[in-house]
């Protein structure tokens, strides 16, 4: 069976798109009319812009939208079976598979993006990778800290990212450290993400995820909050909205699409992350890029 994923925010670099943008028409029809639904050219910060400005996080989450949606939609063989995102890429899968309109999906992306944004600013948070530890051992780490700090990303064996107020995840790294972790490393991220500290974007998302049409999917999706698969429009909704507070389970997404007879994972977007974690989470697993 084919499973198609899409990347989340760091897959993105200068230049990602172009080529989709001059050498197809339906391309750079989507790229200017996503142009006018967000207000500013943000092909030009794509194309040419430098990577502080692809940085910000109003730019990079609708910039790694744009280029999994309309590459994903200028693929002549996309039949997919079953998708899945990372984070963001939640939403690049659901316009993929029929559940949400380029429109919607992109008004969504650009109001998490600036949801996430003054949730970051209230409080200091970040996130931070710890390699080399076994899950359970860094949620036993976590629970044992003062502060606002858990498991936020099971992105393969051996690599889970850690979330919260900033003091608790420098602290949660130093006990990682002294619990045997090969590395604990504090990640260059504007908050943190898929923790409590995003619990006001999340009531701010949840009113325009409410308000917006949710259609029946072409496939299953396999959503980072329940890591099975999923196609119920109003339980695709609730997971949505839960996600930007939850963990991502992409370690046990990969693993129940293999149990579920993915034979081939094709990442569609910038870059080469999932493909790479695929390989880590199994060495059987047979990937490509679009």
């Amino acid at each position: 069976m084919k499973a198609y994923v899409f990347p989340g925010q760091g897959a993105q670099f200068t230049g990602m798109g172009k080529d989709l943008y001059e050498n197809s028409a339906l391309a750079k029809d989507l790229f200017e009319k996503a142009n006018e639904i967000l207000g500013f050219r943000i092909t030009d910060i794509m194309f040419e812009g430098t990577a502080e400005e692809l940085k910000e996080t109003k730019v990079t989450q609708p910039a790694i939208f744009l280029h999994s949606v309309i590459l994903a939609k200028t693929l002549e063989d996309f039949k997919p079976e079953m998708v899945a995102g990372h984070s963001l890429g939640e939403f690049s899968a659901l316009v993929a598979n029929g559940v949400l309109s380029f429109e919607d999906g992109l008004r969504l992306v650009s109001q998490r993006a600036l949801a996430m944004q003054k949730a970051c600013e209230i409080k200091p948070s970040t996130m931070a990778a710890v390699l080399g530890l076994a899950d359970n051992i860094v949620e036993e780490v976590c629970a044992s800290i003062d502060g606002i700090v858990v498991a936020a990303n099971y992105n393969c064996p051996g690599q889970l990212v850690i979330s919260g107020e900033t003091s608790a995840v420098e602290k949660a790294c130093e006990a990682m450290k002294a619990a045997g972790a090969k590395r604990a490393l504090l990640l260059p991220v504007g908050g943190g993400f898929h923790s409590p500290m995003m619990q006001p974007a999340r009531e701010e998302l949840a009113t325009a995820i409410e308000a917006t049409t949710f259609s029946t999917p072409i496939c299953p999706v396999y959503q980072n909050v329940t890591a099975s698969a999923i196609s119920d429009p109003t339980e695709i909704k609730k997971n949505l909205i839960i996600q930007l507070t939850a963990p991502v389970k992409w370690t046990q997404s990969v693993q129940q699409m293999i149990t579920d007879g993915a034979t081939l994972f094709t990442e569609v977007g910038p870059g080469k992350v999932l493909t790479g974690l695929i390989g880590k989470i199994d060495r059987d697993a047979a990937t490509t890029n679009a």
